[in-house]
Formats: C-alpha cells, structure tokens, sequence
C-alpha cells in the first residue's frame, strides 16, 4: 500500500514502518493530540494527507516505553475497527 512494512489487527492496519518513520493509525478523533506529541507529523508519502494517521521520526521513538505508546495507540484504535476477514 504504501512501500512499507504494516501491522493488521484482524485486517485492520494499526502500525507500520515507511523508510525510517514509524506509521501509526490512531483515528480521527486521536488525531489533533497524536500530531501535539514529539516528533509527529502528518502522514503524506503522497502529496495527500491522510488524516487519521501519524508519522513518527525515529528521535520519536527510540525510547521503548514511548515506542510501545504509539504501538497500543495503533493497537486500540484498530481493535475499534470491524473485522476484515
């Protein structure tokens, strides 16, 4: 989909990997907040931004308690999601 590595939750993606950027879907209504944390910016490999998701520098993530964070953040919003199976 995007020239990356991504994560499903039964069918639904909630993290992957693009180049060295951590991708994590966190929702319409986590957007606002996840683009606020360190290192976060929209998620645009395309010249059309994709609201929902975030984009995390590596710098973002090189802790594994902060990296787990946008992990579960992911995780929580694609477990909202129905299944595609």
């Amino acid at each position: 989909m995007f020239g990356g590595v991504g994560y499903l939750l039964r069918g639904n993606m909630s993290v992957g990997v693009h180049k060295n950027d951590l991708i994590v879907r966190v929702g319409e209504a986590a957007y606002g907040d996840a683009l606020k944390k360190p290192h976060a910016r929209v998620f645009d490999i395309t010249g059309r931004v994709m609201k929902g998701w975030v984009m995390v520098a590596p710098a973002g993530v090189k802790d594994n308690k902060i990296l787990k964070a946008w992990v579960d953040l992911g995780v929580k919003f694609a477990a909202s999601l129905p299944p595609k199976l």
